[in-house]
């Protein structure tokens, strides 16, 4: 039993970006919903001045994948958003589960991780040591808190229960880009924007064959409707 005269005193941890992501994707809407689900989408976490340094990077280039710490920096204020419950899209929208059993954006304190693979290491460019990543699930412009390195000795179970997303499979959608849009891209990116639009970026509740979506993608605005398991670009403005 603790005395009356008992007191805890919690100290409130300030917490400052140490580098912000950069990536094709431009906006919120077409983000993969985890990371690795879009292997091919291409970014590059790039660090602010104080960390621009080759010693803070020494030893990465060991490593295939690594865990990036980040914030949900474009979503509306925490008080209005954070909630005891959330609907995940992989329940179709409409099922609730609480908000620490999901990887909802909407969160108490907007934190994200996710886990990229790392294509290269650049050490001497203009902007300091950029590390080169693929698969993640970051907008253009997201600040990164803290990386840090994945191994399989620790952070591999393959073996381990996933709750929910056991009971419901998953199936990308086929993707039919016609030859004017798909020549504004070069091949990596191309892949890249497949598989995004594979993960089908609509709200579960849409089911609209007829509707245009836009998504911006590598400086375009790509145009697209789905009907029913295919997604057909329609256009780029």
């Amino acid at each position: 039993m603790f005395s009356p005269n008992f007191f805890i005193t919690f100290a409130v941890m300030n917490i400052e970006p140490i580098a912000f992501f950069h990536s094709p994707l431009t906006s919120k809407f077409g983000i993969p919903r985890q990371s690795g689900l879009a292997p091919a989408v291409p970014g590059r976490i790039v660090f602010i001045p104080d960390y621009r340094h080759q010693e803070a990077v020494r030893g990465l280039e060991a490593f295939d994948y690594l865990w990036i710490i980040w914030e949900f920096s474009v979503q509306p204020s925490t008080a209005s958003t954070a909630k005891l419950t959330v609907r995940p899209p992989r329940l179709g929208g409409n099922e609730r589960i609480g908000v620490f059993a999901s990887r909802s954006p909407f969160r108490p304190n907007r934190l994200g991780l996710s886990c990229v693979h790392i294509n290269k290491v650049e050490l001497n460019g203009d902007e300091g040591p950029i590390i080169h990543v693929t698969g993640a699930d970051l907008m253009d412009g997201t600040p990164i808190y803290d990386i840090k390195p994945y191994v399989t000795y620790a952070d591999s179970h393959p073996e381990a229960r996933s709750g929910f997303v056991d009971e419901r499979e998953w199936q990308p959608l086929k993707v039919e880009i016609p030859d004017q849009v798909a020549r504004l891209f070069d091949a990596d990116e191309l892949r890249g924007l497949q598989e995004v639009l594979a993960q089908d970026p609509r709200p579960q509740y849409h089911d609209d064959p007829q509707r245009i979506y836009g998504m911006p993608f590598g400086g375009h605005d790509v145009k697209f409707r789905v009907d029913g398991d295919t997604v057909y670009v329609v256009g780029e403005r």
